[in-house]
């Protein structure tokens, strides 16, 4: 299941950000309270974390763009364990020594 990343409340009032940069690209993996990305207003730039583990899955809203507070600005997917298949070496079963008959 996706995680939302949301633009954070940034003060009384303040109702919108713009997106100053990205630290990351869609498939990068990122850690819990890693920065993902700068966010700039008027009065304040913001560092957004990562909310959970995973990958990045989307970014919803690129640089420079007006984001309202609330907002859906990326999603961040579970980290998935390598398959099986993935995890074995290609051509091993076809290179151990025959049975003796």
């Amino acid at each position: 299941m996706a995680i939302d990343v949301v633009v954070p409340a940034l003060g009384e009032s303040i109702t919108e950000a713009t997106v100053l940069n990205w630290r990351k690209s869609p498939g990068d993996p990122v850690t819990r309270s890693e920065i993902l990305v700068e966010l700039e207003t008027d009065k304040v730039t913001v560092e957004v974390e990562a909310p959970e583990t995973g990958i990045l899955l989307e970014i919803a809203a690129g640089d420079g763009d007006d984001v309202a507070v609330g907002a859906v600005i990326a999603r961040i997917g579970a980290a998935e364990a390598p398959s099986v298949e993935a995890t074995t070496t290609p051509g091993a079963a076809d290179s151990a020594p025959p049975a003796p008959a």
